[in-house]
């Protein structure tokens, strides 16, 4: 244990936090196989053709209603809810931390502020556990959530949409503004997968997102960031995985200019189809490192089982007294 290690997540926040991200893996591989339907035609082919997955997308989505459902109880209704909502309200230092990240950008002061270090050799107990930047992700995260749900369920019958805007190209909007909206949030995911997942302390995966903090040690060795050992292949995968990300992004955003197909209208489009070799391969390089965050999700959820497990079996186990018997039989 290092300096690093200290509990994120409860049991029920960590539970949550995968449940969501499976669902929104699903939202982006259902959604996206329809945007850029030349391009993942594999994709849209592997779930059973446009109308398959036009149902996987709109079940997907109710479940992700049900989940933001879930939440909001949850933070309403219980004492640690409205603690932990309270905890992530931006307050007074977050402002000062950001401004003077900002002028640590632009050459105007000497360091960053503390609080942004956490992941950088800081101290755990001067730092909070919640940045400006973890709260500006959730908050963000939690914003394109509900629009895209609220836009999502308006566009579920265009011509419903059309008869109560009295005109297409008002309900053709709500349509660009979905699928737009999730164009942006596809590249924050991205980001997140190669922040947590190859971040050098975590590599190959955060396990602070999928272990409860009740079931990770309090006690701490007195090491820090610096006295971690390198894992020998981070560099080469963390470099592939960078140049897959940005390619993946980018084509993603050219992409969601050039071509066509649905949710975004025919009439609105540039241009662009399956003859664009490298928007293709661009855009299947996003694909693929969504497809890392969910092989990497699953790993870490791999990994909580077997260390429930692992300590289960040490707790089962009787403990060795000092003169080599056991302390846990009467009989000894």
């Amino acid at each position: 244990m290092t300096s690093l290690d200290h509990g994120k997540f409860t049991r029920v926040t960590t539970t949550f936090h995968s449940l969501l991200g499976l669902d929104v893996f699903l939202l982006f591989f259902t959604g996206y196989s329809l945007t850029f339907n030349d391009e993942l035609w594999w994709l849209l082919s592997l779930m059973g053709g446009p109308q398959s997955v036009t149902a996987l997308h709109r079940a997907a989505g109710f479940g992700l209603i049900a989940l933001i459902g879930f939440w909001a109880t949850l933070m309403i209704t219980t004492d640690t809810g409205r603690s932990n909502f309270r905890e992530i309200v931006p307050n007074g230092e977050d402002i000062k931390a950001f401004i003077q990240d900002v002028q640590f950008a632009l050459g105007s002061a000497d360091e960053r502020h503390p609080n942004a270090k956490q992941f950088a050799g800081g101290d755990p107990d001067e730092i909070p556990l919640l940045s400006y930047i973890g709260k500006g992700v959730v908050f963000i995260f939690a914003a394109e959530l509900f629009l895209l749900t609220i836009s999502g369920l308006l566009i579920w019958s265009k011509t419903g949409l059309m008869q109560y805007f009295g005109t297409k190209t008002a309900a053709m909007g709500f349509v660009v503004f979905h699928g737009l909206l999730g164009v942006i949030m596809l590249m924050g995911v991205m980001l997140h997968i190669f922040e947590h997942g190859l971040h050098p302390a975590f590599y190959p995966v955060e396990p602070k997102a999928f272990i409860p903090r009740e079931l990770i040690p309090e006690t701490h060795a007195d090491g820090g960031i610096e006295d971690l050992t390198l894992a020998p292949s981070w560099s080469t995968v963390s470099t592939v995985m960078g140049i897959l990300t940005v390619v993946g992004i980018t084509s993603v955003m050219i992409a969601s200019v050039f071509d066509e197909g649905y949710p975004v209208p025919r009439e609105i489009t540039i241009g662009g189809g399956p003859e664009n070799l490298l928007l293709t391969l661009g855009i299947n390089a996003g694909i693929f490192v969504l497809f890392v965050g969910l092989v990497l999700s699953m790993y870490g959820n791999l990994l909580r089982v077997r260390w429930e497990r692992q300590l289960e079996e040490e707790r089962s186990q009787p403990t060795a007294a000092a003169d080599g018997g056991h302390t846990g039989s009467d009989d000894d």
